[in-house]
This record gives structure tokens, C-alpha cells and sequence, in this order.
């Protein structure tokens, strides 16, 4: 087992960076969701009708399958709800790590990743 910390647990789950990321979203936005229904009292099937799907799908939300859900779909619901939405964009941690030579390069290649 490795000691490996991790700042969240799909940093952990998946291998490429933007798509932690993307399933980060995806949560906090299905959370959302869900919370506003358990806020407002709704059954499913009231939830359903407010969102404009079906009962299964709201099924789905409520039991996290975070794989059937799209953020454009999740960002959808929200707006149905009369939610709104703050994105904020900014750099991330860039470091420089060395990448070994290529056969034809003469000098050792750098390249700047997003951390």
C-alpha cells in the first residue's frame, strides 16, 4: 500500500489530472443538485418534473453515479432550479521537470506541466 497523499480522493481514482478535475466538478455539481431537492422537500418524482426527466434519472443523481452525468447536464438542472453558477478561472501550480533526451536532440528537452 503507498503512503502517497492525495488533496482529493479523485486525484487518487484517476491518472490524468484534467479529467480529476472534470470529475471534481461533476461532483460538486451533482451535490448541488441533490442538496436543493433534499432542501425543498421534493420526492423524486416532483424533482423529476422540475428538472423536465425522467424519475430514473433523478434516481441516478440522488445514488451518485457520477458517470451518467454530464457537467453541461448538471450546470442544466441548476439553471432549472433558478441556481446560479460562479466559475473562476486561474492558473494552476506549474513545475519544470526533465524529460530525457530525445534521440535526435542535442540538449536535454524541458517541459512546463500544470502540477
Amino acid at each position: 500500500m503507498s503512503d502517497k497523499a492525495f488533496k482529493s480522493v479523485w486525484d487518487a481514482i484517476e491518472d490524468d489530472p484534467a479529467q480529476a478535475a472534470n470529475m471534481k466538478h461533476r461532483s460538486a455539481l451533482m451535490m448541488a443538485v441533490s442538496e436543493h431537492i433534499k432542501a425543498k422537500g421534493l420526492n423524486q418524482t416532483e424533482a423529476a418534473k422540475l428538472f423536465a426527466v425522467s424519475q430514473p434519472r433523478i434516481s441516478d443523481l440522488m445514488r451518485g453515479k457520477i458517470g451518467l452525468f454530464s457537467i453541461d447536464t448538471l450546470i442544466a438542472m441548476l439553471a432549472a432550479a433558478g441556481i446560479g453558477i460562479d466559475i473562476r478561472v486561474r492558473p494552476t501550480r506549474v513545475r519544470t521537470i526533465k524529460l530525457p533526451p530525445r534521440h535526435a536532440t542535442p540538449k536535454t528537452a524541458h517541459r512546463r506541466v500544470a502540477a
